[in-house]
């Protein structure tokens, strides 16, 4: 009853809107269910986190508003405070990650904020700005853990019930901290208990839903960056406490479902929300095919829409893996007159979305092909079609390095790099971030292979193909050790089947 006083006094409509609950015809048809999107990328600032900011400044006392407030935040929470200190006519001071995509950098400046960056998570900037807080003595705005800030956030879920009187079976929520989830949890729960909530986190941010199933708030050691929103390390300790208490399932969504759910929601909404705006609807369409929900009513909260435009390269190539509609495939053949018509009957009226091959000699040609699917099932009967016919045929659709690397290196056999090691890099997108890494290289090994391309994700790739002299396997090791402490993740794929077939040294 706290939380639904709270919410049903909450100071939100000054600056933020009631947006919209905007139904999504094309994802219903396709789910056989009645799905309702929740369109916070109709605020403002773009996302949810105006109400929140807005609700816990319009509540602080006048003398301690006045001395000016202080954020630490990737972006959206950013723009939230400082719209609503510009609308206070109060100071604000930003700590944002280096990692922030700029436009959301440059939203938060425009709305006369002063923006300090610090670290590479908002762990980092948090404790920057607590630094902040006691240095200057301004109040702290916190992100999510905070009574105001969650009830300002529960006045989604006041709105969504009120918009769709009749009966809600899910709402379907993505979590960074979880203030989002608690507030509209803690109204919906009050109001009609029957409604199910569902927690939606990234596979590699999920913090919530392992605290809550270990039944203890978790820290995680890292966290991906793509769903920069939501990725956080530890969530709150009221936001946590709620939650236990409220939601009733979890799931967790992948880069390509997310993906997936943006080109989904610009197909029926014709908005482009950011990875952690369309993480809810990336679970919710999970959920329904996991469950074999039919006829139910769905409601996916699009919490947001700040999203770089570099990254739509990424997004859209991602998206059609993340739908289940392209199979990537290695097809290897004969390499004699009237194979590939042969390769090309086993298609058949398939569409074909990427074709990679390159002349090698040999007996064998090895090619990289995209295929497009209705379905992820129809991807082992193809495999199965090709070996029918005599052709040996890999599902490349689930690796990673095939995925990001091999489609563009395809025909990459080396004669002369005999004892090559293939490795994968990865690190934070940042400028500077490839020139160090090659600094960091021995000048005095034979680098055989290296690729490196832009994505316009949160992540650098890096594919090096390094020729360790005879008895210097210790000094390859030592430099593993060295970059991965300077923050470059590192796997070796000498033995992958992708490398072995397209790029590796009598692997054929």
């Amino acid at each position: 009853m706290d939380y639904l006083i709270r919410i049903l006094n909450a100071k939100v409509y000054d600056v933020a809107v009631e947006t919209s609950l905007t139904p999504a015809p094309v994802l219903s048809a396709r789910l056989d269910n009645h799905v309702l999107i929740k369109r916070e990328d109709e605020q403002p600032v773009f996302s949810f986190k105006l109400r929140g900011a807005y609700n816990k400044m319009a509540h602080l006392p006048a003398k301690q508003l006045a001395r000016g407030v202080v954020a630490a935040s990737s972006g959206n929470h950013a723009q939230g405070v400082a719209l609503a200190a510009q609308r206070l006519g109060v100071e604000a001071t930003i700590v944002m990650p280096t990692t922030t995509p700029a436009i959301k950098i440059d939203a938060v400046k425009a709305r006369g904020a002063r923006v300090e960056l610090h670290g590479e998570s908002y762990s980092d900037a948090y404790e920057r700005a607590q630094q902040l807080v006691k240095t200057e003595n301004k109040a702290f705005i916190h992100p999510y853990d905070d009574p105001d800030v969650i009830a300002g956030q529960g006045t989604i879920g006041m709105e969504i019930l009120r918009q769709h009187q009749a009966d809600i079976d899910a709402i379907f929520v993505a979590v960074g901290g979880g203030g989002l989830i608690a507030g509209i949890a803690s109204y919906v729960k009050a109001v009609r208990p029957k409604t199910r909530i569902i927690a939606v986190q990234p596979t590699d941010s999920a913090a919530m839903v392992e605290s809550l199933r270990l039944g203890r708030r978790v820290t995680l050691p890292t966290v991906g960056l793509f769903a920069d929103a939501i990725a956080v390390k530890q969530v709150g300790e009221e936001t946590f406490r709620l939650c236990q208490q409220y939601v009733d399932d979890t799931i967790l969504v992948t880069t390509d479902e997310i993906c997936a759910a943006i080109k989904d929601v610009y197909t029926d909404c014709r908005s482009l929300l950011e990875p952690g705006g369309a993480a809810a609807i990336a679970g919710l369409k999970k959920y329904a095919e996991r469950h074999r929900l039919k006829g139910k009513t769905l409601v996916a909260v699009a919490c947001g829409s700040n999203m770089n435009f570099d990254r739509l390269r990424f997004v859209a190539e991602r998206a059609v893996i993340g739908e289940a509609r392209e199979a990537i495939l290695a097809v290897t053949l004969p390499e004699r007159a009237g194979s590939f018509r042969a390769f090309c009957e086993v298609l058949g009226p398939r569409s074909v979305t990427e074709f990679n091959y390159r002349f090698a000699g040999g007996e064998q040609a090895h090619v990289f092909v995209g295929v497009e699917v209705s379905h992820k099932r129809d991807t082992p009967e193809l495999v199965r079609e090709f070996k029918r016919a005599g052709m040996a045929a890999v599902d490349l659709t689930d690796n990673e390095m095939a995925k990001l690397h091999i489609r563009h290196l395809v025909g990459g056999h080396a004669p002369g790099a005999a004892g090559e090691r293939l490795f994968r890099f990865d690190f934070p997108e940042r400028p500077g971030a490839l020139a160090h890494f090659l600094l960091v290289m021995r000048d005095d090994w034979n680098i055989t292979l290296f690729h490196y391309r832009n994505h316009g994700a949160d992540t650098g790739r890096v594919l090096a193909g390094i020729q360790v002299p005879q008895g210097e396997d210790a000094e390859l090791e030592r430099f593993l050790q060295r970059v991965a402490s300077l923050g470059y993740a590192w796997i070796e794929e000498t033995k992958n089947v992708a490398y072995r077939l397209f790029l590796g040294l009598n692997q054929r």
